[in-house]
């Protein structure tokens, strides 16, 4: 059962996912707390989960990533170990950002950034093809991005 979240809880939430660097200060101010119960409500979402973890989303294209390639990946067989290989091989390779597990005619779909066409290239023959239990690798090349973010839109308390 969910936690019950109030109100500033959740407005913090909110803050936090657009703009993790602000201070406890700047998130009080902001949802009318002062700043001692502001940072005890922030540290509980930590401590119970509700935040993961905080970090700085960089740009792929800035840094050379200008491919993005969705894979939807079967394997041959489907066995609970089988895919327990499968999922803790996958979590080995830095250029897979997020791999779901499907129900249907597949069963991974994988979000893979590369630095062009060529690289994504390699990445499939020397490692998505080789990886444990793969039968077959049905890749999707995004041409652009029209919406990408991190921020769940967070429920009104009930």
């Amino acid at each position: 059962m969910p936690v019950k979240l109030d109100m500033y809880e959740r407005k913090i939430l909110e803050l936090l996912q657009s703009d993790a660097s602000l201070s406890t200060a700047a998130i009080a101010e902001k949802v009318g707390l002062s700043p001692s119960p502001c940072w005890r409500r922030i540290d509980r979402l930590e401590k119970d989960g509700f935040i993961k973890c905080k970090v700085a989303i960089v740009d792929r294209h800035k840094v050379g990533l200008r491919a993005q390639i969705f894979a939807q990946i079967k394997l041959n067989a489907h066995g609970r170990a089988n895919l327990d290989e499968f999922a803790a091989a996958i979590r080995n390779v830095p250029e897979v950002l997020e791999c779901f597990v499907l129900m249907g005619n597949v069963d991974f779909l994988v979000r893979i950034v590369a630095e062009d066409i060529e690289a994504y290239e390699r990445i499939f023959f020397q490692k998505l093809s080789q990886l444990p239990g793969v039968q077959e690798v049905n890749s999707t090349v995004a041409l652009s991005e029209i919406k990408s973010t991190t921020q769940l839109p967070i429920p009104p308390a009930n």
